[in-house]
């Protein structure tokens, strides 16, 4: 149970999840209109919009979201009046990435209008496994609640993958693995994910450094660089979304001389609930990808729910 007077407003994913991991669900007050889960706090009221329409084409997406950049834009809109209403304690935000949730600035201002209250910002920016446990640890240290026991099981959950694989490469090739977080234009998945790749047995490519962001990537570099290994994990998008946009590349001249292609070894992913979620769910995603890439040591039953062949 919560302390009644802490009314909590999330407005990112990955921070409604670590309150709910932290056993503060009940404190949520307010939500993102992307918080999704746990499936408790859908009874929430909703603090944002987007200011563009996510069900448009991969490419339409892109461009509005840069001409809204461009403009000095904030991608998403608060409701500073539903803000006000709720009078929230605390707010849960992020400054990792203005494309994936409301903007720190944003929040800033949206606070700087409320009349009522003056609520304490928890900003969190995580761009490796480390920076999310830290984050886990700082939200329940603002709450005075105990992580320990949380962050022991995730990181028992990630030594467990981390162990079986660690030989791997001494007895077999790695294989090498494109995890693909954009169809159109064509974007590699960065912060996390090359080292959730490393954990689960696989070569990361394109990557020299962890924790750096996404960037673009020409279908020829792609092609050049033939992937034993391609996962499919869009921003935003779930299994069935990342299944009809995946089809983009699938026309491509060259998609049927790939080395994955040829061997189906492509694979779709619910990147939008799991590996673009910097939470606790990560190491959910961490065994998805030990269960695509060693198949013959993992079976998590994880299949048909966070991935699928293409």
């Amino acid at each position: 149970m919560t302390d009644g007077s802490l009314r909590i407003v999330s407005l990112i994913p990955s921070g409604t999840e670590i309150l709910a991991v932290l056993g503060l669900t009940d404190a949520i007050v307010g939500r993102s209109h992307e918080c999704d889960y746990p499936k408790e706090i859908l009874d929430r009221p909703v603090c944002t919009q987007a200011r563009l329409n996510t069900n448009a084409a991969s490419n339409e997406i892109h461009d509005r979201v840069n001409n809204l950049l461009q403009n000095a834009l904030s991608i998403y809109e608060i409701k500073t009046d539903i803000l006000e209403q709720l009078q929230p304690t605390h707010i849960v935000t992020q400054d990792q990435c203005d494309v994936c949730a409301v903007s720190l600035s944003e929040v800033e201002k949206a606070i700087a209008s409320l009349t009522q209250t003056s609520p304490q910002i928890i900003s969190l920016k995580p761009n490796v496994l480390d920076d999310v446990w830290r984050d886990i640890e700082r939200v329940a240290s603002v709450f005075k609640v105990d992580a320990v026991r949380v962050l022991e099981n995730l990181e028992a959950r990630v030594k467990i993958v981390a162990q079986k694989t660690q030989g791997l490469s001494q007895t077999e090739k790695l294989p090498s693995v494109a995890c693909i977080e954009w169809i159109d234009p064509l974007m590699i998945a960065a912060n996390w994910i090359p080292e959730l790749v490393t954990l689960a047995g696989g070569k990361p490519l394109f990557h020299t450094t962890q924790g750096q962001p996404s960037f673009q990537l020409s279908w020829e570099q792609l092609v050049h660089s033939n992937p034993d290994v391609i996962v499919f994990m869009p921003c935003g998008f779930d299994l069935n979304r990342t299944r009809q946009e995946a089809q983009l590349l699938t026309k491509q001249p060259q998609w049927q001389d790939l080395h994955a292609s040829k061997t189906g070894r492509v694979y779709i992913t619910d990147g939008n609930s799991y590996f673009n979620r910097p939470g606790p769910r990560l190491v959910d995603s961490l065994e998805t990808l030990a269960e695509i890439l060693h198949p013959e040591i993992f079976q998590y039953g994880y299949k048909g729910k966070t991935w699928e062949p293409l």
